[in-house]
């Protein structure tokens, strides 16, 4: 049976009212995320936080004997409480720390600590370690001294990103909020979700929202809760000890978190500037203290993972750099888990396309 072309099946009247039709769906369309573009960010992270606590509160509503609104209004109370707790202390001190960075990158007079004497002192790898650290002291300082001009132009997206930190505590709240009313809606939702799935792969609809909603608590918990956990515990001890900078070296073990390279690179150089600094019981017990938290990590994710992770850290750290640089602080969050997201359900496709092309040519 010959295939009928588009003008064959149409008359040129409908073929122009088609045209019209689908180029005003197309404006409304264009037109709606126009509208909608400022919200993404928060839309994004809200329903992040919907899918990654939708477990919590699922128990606790049933613990209230079936009260879902009661136990949306205690979860996001709970959340309110760590968002305007320690993370807003924790995303001010950063914020002083980056314009003072970007103040000194500026002016142009970085400072840098130098070896202390005292080291010296210390048994065994004392003398090594001081020796050391005075050489980097002093090559660090003329690199510093000829590389200065280049790092001036710094200065400036450092204070942009301190000053985007208020608005992104902002979207946070936002987020907080939104997701809450989300929380007793959580069924409908994934049923819309469900059936926008099948009409995109009505085969393994079922399967990709069960890969998305896992990969978002993998994420969600396992490498931004644990390392906003670590980053948190982290600027607690550089508090205690009194370290210059402590809220950006805790922003720093932050991302260094997220991006699965581990919070040591800041932490070591901090216990030996404490064991240069304090006496010796206080530097023992912020060592051990610090530690701790340097493995905190290595303990929480298999607790709250359950899987282990597939998604690449390239993909992570793609996914922190771009998610910044596209939303500001939210981004850093939504960035990683929108594109672990993406990694995927792109994976289960390419896989189970194989397999199909595979049982045909068995078939």
């Amino acid at each position: 049976m010959p295939v009928k072309s588009l003008r064959q099946l149409l008359t040129g009247e409908d073929i122009i009212q088609l045209v019209i039709r689908l180029g005003l769906l197309a404006l409304l369309i264009i037109w709606t995320f126009l509208i909608i573009r400022p919200f993404v960010p928060i839309l994004a992270w809200s329903c992040v936080l919907a899918v990654a606590f939708y477990p919590a509160f699922n128990w606790l509503a049933k613990l209230l004997g079936g009260r879902p609104k009661t136990a949306a209004a205690i979860l996001t109370l709970l959340t309110l409480g760590i968002v305007l707790g320690p993370a807003t202390w924790l995303g001010i001190s950063a914020v002083d720390g980056a314009r003072e960075l970007a103040h000194q990158l500026g002016t142009g007079d970085l400072a840098l600590q130098s070896a202390p004497e005292q080291i010296k002192s210390w048994p065994v790898i004392g003398p090594t370690l001081f020796e050391l650290w005075d050489q980097a002291y002093n090559n660090i300082r003329a690199v510093l001294r000829e590389v200065a001009p280049y790092l001036q132009p710094l200065a400036g997206p450092l204070l942009s990103l301190a000053g985007d930190a208020s608005l992104g505590t902002l979207q946070f709240l936002v987020s907080v909020f939104v997701a809450g009313f989300l929380f007793p809606h959580g069924p409908r939702l994934v049923a819309a979700g469900r059936g926008f799935l099948f009409r995109i792969v009505p085969e393994q609809s079922e399967h990709f929202l069960s890969l998305a909603g896992a990969t978002i608590r993998a994420v969600a918990q396992g490498v931004i809760g644990v390392a906003i956990v670590q980053a948190l515990l982290a600027g607690f001890g550089f508090k205690l000890a009194a370290v210059p900078s402590a809220g950006l070296l805790a922003f720093i073990v932050l991302l260094l978190s997220i991006v699965q390279i581990g919070a040591f690179l800041v932490l070591l150089p901090v216990i030996i500037w404490i064991w240069t600094a304090k006496d010796v019981t206080t530097a023992l017990l912020l060592t051990v203290f610090l530690v701790l938290v340097g493995f905190i990590d290595t303990m929480l994710k298999p607790l709250v993972m359950g899987r282990g992770l597939t998604t690449p850290t390239i993909v992570i750290f793609v996914g922190v750099i771009g998610g910044t640089l596209a939303h500001g602080i939210v981004g850093l969050f939504i960035g990683p888990i929108i594109l672990s997201v993406a990694w995927e359900m792109a994976a289960a496709w390419i896989r189970t396309e194989d397999r199909s092309e595979a049982g045909a040519r068995e078939g």
